[in-house]
This record gives structure tokens, sequence and C-alpha cells, in this order.
């Protein structure tokens, strides 16, 4: 009969020594860090800044691993596409420009596909760059540049599996994905263009103007407004505050907190009025801003509600934070 414990803990003691393995290769990559990967970068930025694109090729995993590295790389603001070498020996080498760079990856270098198209690359004039597990290989020669993304062994038992080295690799990529983004200066609002759908789209995207509360929508009294008065338009709006104005101009706001704090207090009620509850210069945003900004404002001073102003201080509209978690903010 199977001992169902013992072979959970075998299980569990396999991935451990899986992980590790992998862990350890990327380690190993801090030491693969030299002149090489800085002149790459140099090339890729180069490729872009003269309105080529970065193509990654590779066969198998490494190819695998070449097209997760164009799609960072597309999505960060370098420009690249991956090409299959064995279409690419049959008629798609066609899409490669002048202006171009390739990045070939290997673990092997000796993979006959990417060999039959170093020819062709070559006679374009466009700079190659190898990340290769062997930096002794035939491709290795071939290629201008060679990044060193080998490891010491394979996760697989059998070492045949490309498992450690295709994570190397696959770090490697995103490294440099990275430092050209920051190279490029690449920033928040460059990303959302180029992710406008989905959760993420909505994050990056989506600005206070279209999600505040606006008009009669706006929780607002005047300064010597009575505590009935603004318990009534805090109840009615339903927002757990209250802008405070002082002819037309926004003077302060107050809050479920503040009210509460009051009551504390054991004072006499009758003669409260907004100014004396009231938190003057509350923080406000503008409406343009994005709505994660407001997230940040609101995480950073522990409140659940922000006025929105114009630059010249005029009330635009107010946000709480249940308006930005509905709106897929978070």
């Amino acid at each position: 009969m199977v001992d169902i414990k013992k072979s959970r803990n075998k299980s569990l003691a396999e991935c451990r020594r899986v992980i590790r393995i992998e862990a350890e290769a990327v380690q190993g990559l801090l030491t693969h860090l030299n002149g090489a990967v800085t002149q790459s970068l140099d090339i890729l930025e180069a490729c872009t800044k003269r309105g080529g694109r970065v193509i990654l090729a590779g066969m198998g995993k490494s190819g695998l691993v070449a097209r997760k590295i164009a799609a960072t790389l597309s999505s960060t603001g370098t420009p690249s596409l991956f090409l299959h070498p064995a279409e690419a020996v049959h008629g798609d080498v066609g899409v490669v420009g002048s202006k171009d760079a390739i990045v070939v990856v290997s673990k092997s270098g000796r993979t006959g596909e990417l060999d039959a198209l170093l020819p062709a690359f070559k006679l374009l004039g466009i700079p190659i760059i190898g990340l290769l597990g062997d930096t002794k290989s035939p491709l290795a020669e071939r290629c201008d540049v060679v990044i060193d993304v080998s490891v010491k062994e394979e996760a697989c038992p059998f070492d045949l599996a490309p498992t450690a080295s295709t994570t190397a690799a696959l770090v490697m990529g995103d490294a440099m994905a990275l430092a050209l983004l920051h190279r490029q200066g690449f920033t928040a609002d460059d990303f959302a263009l180029l992710h406008p759908g989905g959760t993420l789209g909505r994050r990056l995207m989506l600005r206070l103007e279209s999600v505040m509360r606006t008009g009669a929508e706006i929780p607002q009294v005047k300064a010597d407004a009575s505590l009935r008065e603004l318990i009534m338009e805090m109840t009615t709006k339903r927002l757990g505050a209250t802008c405070v104005l002082d002819k037309g101009k926004l003077v302060g706001i107050i809050t479920d907190g503040d009210l509460r704090r009051l009551l504390e207090r054991n004072v006499d009620l009758s003669n409260v009025s907004a100014c004396d509850l009231m938190s003057a210069k509350p923080k406000t945003i503008q409406p343009e801003a994005l709505a994660t900004q407001a997230i940040h404002l609101m995480e950073r001073y522990g409140i659940t509600q922000l006025i929105i102003t114009s630059k010249s201080g005029e009330l635009k509209g107010i946000v709480h934070l249940h308006d930005l978690l509905k709106a897929g903010i978070q």
C-alpha cells in the first residue's frame, strides 16, 4: 500500500530541490554582468533611437523564452518581435530591416536553424547579440556580443530538459528590458498607452474626472452651518464627510471621525457650527490626476475621501475610496 504522507513529503522535497537549483542559477547571473551586457544595452538603445526593432530568435524552449523577452521589451517601450528561425529561413527573414538588432537565445549554441539565419543577418549589417549557455560554441563565434547565461546544472534529474537554463535566460532578458526602460525614461503614462485594456489599463489610465462626484452630489455646508445641518448633509450624501465653504471657497472638511470625537468631548452641542468642527487645509487633488494617485494619497494619510479642486483651488468634486474600488482601482 502506498504511504501517502511519505509520497507527499517526497514530492515537496523534489519541489524544494528544483527551486533551489533554479534560484542558484539566477543568483549566478550576477557574476555574468559585465561589459557584454552594457555593450548589448548600448546596441539595443541605439537601435530603437534610429527607428529599428529588436528581433528575438530561438528554437524550442529557448524560442519560448525569446518570445517572452520580446513581449516584455515591447510592453516596456522597446519595439520588438519574435522571429521563428525555422520559418525565417523559408521567407520570414524578410521582416528584418537594416535598422534592427538581433538577439538569439540558445543553450547549446549549436542550433542549426539559427546557424542558417546568421549569414542573412550579416549581409544586412545588423548587430547580433547572443544569450547563450555556451560562450565557446559555434554560434557564439558568429555573434557580435555574447552574454553568458550558462548554469551549473539543470533541475531536470537527467540534465536533459531545459529548466534552470531557460530560467536564467529569461531573467537576463527581463533585466535588460528594464534597464532599457530606465535608460529611455519610460514612464507610467507611457506604460498606460501600451496597456489600454483590462484591469491594468483601468489602473493606469483612469483619471479622477471620470469617477468623482460633482455638482449636487458633493456634500457641502457653509462655515456657519449648525451641527444638525452638517449631519443632515453628510447623511444625505452618504460619503462620510462634507466640504466646508466660506463665501464659496473651500476652507475645510468634516468627517464621521470628527463627529465621533466631538461626542466623546462631552461639550454643549447647541452652539457648535461647522467651522468649530472642521479640519482646515484638507488634502486635495486635481481632476486630471490618475485614480492611482488618489489611492496612494489615501493610503499615505489614512483617509477615505479626497476633495478635488482646480489649480486655483475651486471646488470641483469629491471621491470616496469605494468609488475607486468600484471602478477597479486597487
